[in-house]
């Protein structure tokens, strides 16, 4: 079977370097992928977002499965066009997508099916949104309602920092179109996990606990990024909280899309914060997460292909998953000034000790070939991932490697993981 990954990150590379494991796959294209991708799967020069492009593109080549890695096709209605030529496609469809393009929709969903979650309100003009803000006080969350990859949620400390979030979001237009509305919550105190699942539109198959750093520097301090490193498992996440979070959490939002006529088949991922040992939603997003997808690729032993053919037929209840016992970290090293801006085509120096390294994998996410040498073309630029047979030791591992890859100005955390010892 010939596989289409579509994407052009850490996740996507990842879900490769998983799906090359697979006895079912003949060959494997990815559009755009990148320097790292292009050693396991063909490049294909398609934008991510081209999603005719890409429609013709799986159609010419008789693609068997394509599995769709950023959220941005997925909101654009990918699956949608996909599955009106009669394509195989692993994803939500545009109206399922909006659990991740629209915070507000995500938010009056929950609040219909009693899901546990931040007190909320939604607002389309500014002035309103900072009488609210001046009404509820601070500490306060800000948030653009659509698309900002991932930066798009301010935690506010005071009221002056809640109405400066609404100037960038609504007045500046900072995001774009994504801050035509903002949605303004509580803020949760308790330990963010990330709890993500495969669903088929009726059952559901979590997958392995995992957690995720956001902020851009040690302690969680900062700016929020597409993520900075991650771990599974997460010991935050217990077998009873899991049993919660499915039962509680994902089986009301699986079944109130239905109930609005949207069945829901692909990754959904919770994002949560939990205190006492209950659970509350933070976010959805509507795809592996990123750099989650790395550790728990690391992790798992099942064919991945079989399990995303049984969510796109409608069959999940008749597989399962097995994982790994070790551990997964990934911490991800990024171009200096990220998530803010940054210079691009610095070299990177020390990738070919990994020829054959054994504890692990690295992921490659803003990379690319120029002339002889690999550099820098993104924010985010690899994903350092590795096991131990428990979290110390992954931790161990993964920063070990870490140390022997270098280019200009590189950052990263050197604290990933740690909130899994400090319990």
């Amino acid at each position: 079977m010939k596989i289409l990954v579509i994407g052009s990150g850490g996740r996507e590379h990842a879900l490769v370097w998983k799906i090359r494991q697979s006895p079912r796959v003949s060959k494997i294209y990815c559009a755009p992928g990148n320097a790292g991708i292009a050693d396991q799967a063909e490049p294909v020069a398609l934008a991510a977002d081209d999603v005719d492009g890409l429609c013709a593109f799986a159609e010419k080549e008789r693609i068997g499965l394509t599995i769709v890695g950023p959220e941005l096709p997925l909101s654009l209605g990918i699956v949608d066009l996909f599955e009106s030529r009669g394509l195989r496609v692993f994803g939500p469809n545009r109206a399922a997508a909006q659990l991740e393009s629209s915070k507000a929709f995500t938010k009056e969903l929950l609040q219909q099916q009693s899901v546990p979650t931040a007190a909320f309100g939604v607002f389309h003009d500014p002035d309103e949104a900072s009488r609210y803000i001046e009404k509820v006080g601070a500490p306060i969350v800000v948030k653009a309602d659509g698309l900002a990859a991932g930066k798009g949620v301010l935690l506010c400390a005071t009221q002056a920092e809640a109405q400066a979030a609404i100037t960038t979001i609504m007045r500046e237009r900072q995001f774009g179109a994504a801050g035509d509305q903002v949605v303004i919550e509580e803020f949760l105190r308790g330990d963010e996990a990330s709890f993500l699942a495969l669903t088929d539109g009726s059952h559901i198959l979590p997958l392995a606990s995992s957690q995720d750093h956001k902020q851009v520097f040690d302690g969680d301090q900062g700016p929020n990024t597409g993520g900075m490193g991650a771990y599974s498992p997460a010991p935050v996440v217990t077998p009873a909280l899991t049993d919660q979070i499915v039962q509680g959490i994902l089986t009301p939002v699986v079944q109130g899309l239905r109930q609005r006529n949207i069945v829901y088949k692909g990754v959904l991922y919770a994002g949560l914060m939990i205190h006492h040992g209950q659970a509350k939603v933070l976010e959805f997003n509507v795809r592996f997460g990123d750099p989650e997808c790395q550790p728990l690729m690391l992790r798992l032993k099942s064919d991945l292909v079989e399990v995303m053919q049984a969510v796109v037929d409608e069959r999940l209840d008749q597989v399962s998953l097995d994982w790994d016992d070790r551990a997964a970290v990934c911490v991800v090293l990024t171009a200096e000034g990220y998530p803010g801006s940054y210079e691009k085509g610095r070299a990177i120096a020390g990738l070919e000790q990994f020829a054959d390294w054994q504890d692990g994998a690295i992921f490659h996410a803003g990379t690319k070939r120029q002339a002889d040498a690999l550099v820098t073309s993104g924010g985010r630029v690899l994903g350092v991932t590795a096991t131990g047979t428990d979290i110390r030791q992954a931790i161990a591992t993964t920063y070990q490697a870490v140390q022997r890859i270098s280019w200009p100005g590189m950052h990263y955390r050197r604290d990933i993981g740690q909130r899994a010892l400090a319990g």
